[in-house]
């Protein structure tokens, strides 16, 4: 895109790759604001039909479309408090630190072949290692907060973060070596055509580590039944009980976003990214190379795939919270640490030998 703007155009090259940062830092934020609205809708009808009730049904129509745009409104609308002990400067930047680790892992997430922000040869490592920073805008808060119940949200995430860390990583590396690379693109290019070209179902044991991956992302994004940063019942509303107004609707963004990027991850990891199950493009003779319009069709095909499988994910997400209890910070620690390392370390022992054993698949 770049070359061709050069090319045409005559636009310097600092110039070009500028306008493209902005075009693509807009992209990300809408995507992200745009898509929160959407979840938070999504997530009151799934939970209200778990609960044989209707969910949303005045504001925006017979299906409450408006209702999570109205609350926003609201958010803007509403005073934003600050407790009187409270750390002025630490309070209000952690909302913020938890909101651009999510933005910027968004940075290196392709949702197809050539739409991705920043293509690196270390996308998995980069998108990892930035969504993880995420947890010191929880710590921050619960410490800046002056309030006993933050104190110990923010406690329990710092417990939590070492004990889903482990295994996380370990589920991850699984794919990056089958594929050979951990760009990402790559990765699901490699998965292309039918679905049994997934990962998720090249073994036996790749198929577990998907699951173990699942468990541990749940965990990552502070969803219940891991979301011990929070535990209403228990901490009021956890590490943002101080928070109000525009600053908390960020912490609400920064979780949704999380929760799509982990399962966009996982789409791509093990899903076939961008590709769907059935290869319709390979079959009608099409692909991105194939002419202007018929690329577009072929990259857009490949996106409706992408973000159908990540939306799945976030709607799998919403069904477990509201299907399964929370665990106390005990039981999540033993979950991950006791449970999910062990098997995520035998998987990954049992899918290199697979390899090893099946070079060329089996």
């Amino acid at each position: 895109m770049a070359e061709y703007l050069i090319q045409t155009m005559g636009l310097p090259g600092w110039l070009t790759w500028s306008l493209l940062a902005v075009l693509s830092a807009v992209l990300i934020l809408n995507l992200m604001a745009g898509g929160a609205l959407v979840f938070i809708w999504a997530e009151r009808k799934v939970s209200a039909r778990i609960q044989d009730r209707l969910g949303p049904t005045r504001t925006g129509g017979r299906f409450g479309w408006l209702q999570s745009l109205a609350d926003g409104i609201k958010l803007l609308a509403k005073e934003d408090l600050m407790p009187e002990r409270a750390d002025k400067m630490l309070f209000r930047v952690a909302p913020y630190v938890s909101f651009c680790a999510s933005f910027a892992a968004f940075i290196g997430l392709p949702f197809a072949f050539d739409m991705v922000a920043l293509r690196l040869n270390v996308g998995v490592f980069y998108v990892v290692a930035v969504l993880g920073l995420e947890v010191f805008g929880v710590i921050l808060a619960g410490y800046a907060s002056a309030s006993k119940w933050s104190l110990f949200g923010a406690m329990r995430e710092a417990a939590q973060v070492v004990s889903y860390e482990v295994p996380l990583g370990m589920c991850i590396v699984v794919p990056v070596m089958l594929a050979g690379t951990m760009d990402l693109v790559t990765i699901a290019e490699k998965q292309s055509g039918w679905f049994t070209n997934w990962y998720l179902f090249h073994d036996p044991f790749t198929f577990v580590v998907f699951w173990v991956y699942t468990t541990c992302a749940v965990a990552s994004v502070n969803r219940a039944p891991f979301d011990l940063a929070e535990a209403e019942s228990e901490l009021v509303a956890g590490f943002h009980t101080e928070y109000s107004g525009l600053r908390w609707s960020f912490f609400y963004m920064a979780e949704y976003s999380s929760m799509f990027l982990v399962s966009g991850l996982a789409a791509i990891l093990f899903l076939g990214g961008w590709n769907g199950p059935v290869p319709i493009a390979s079959l009608l003779g099409l692909s991105e190379g194939s002419g202007e319009s018929t690329g577009a069709f072929v990259r857009l095909l490949g996106l409706a795939n992408f973000l159908g499988k990540a939306t799945l994910g976030v709607l799998f997400m919403m069904w477990i919270r509201w299907t399964l209890p929370r665990l106390r910070i005990d039981q999540v620690m033993t979950t991950c640490l006791k449970y999910c390392t062990p098997i995520a370390a035998v998987m990954f022992a049992g899918a290199m030998t697979w390899l090893w054993v099946f070079p060329g698949g089996c």
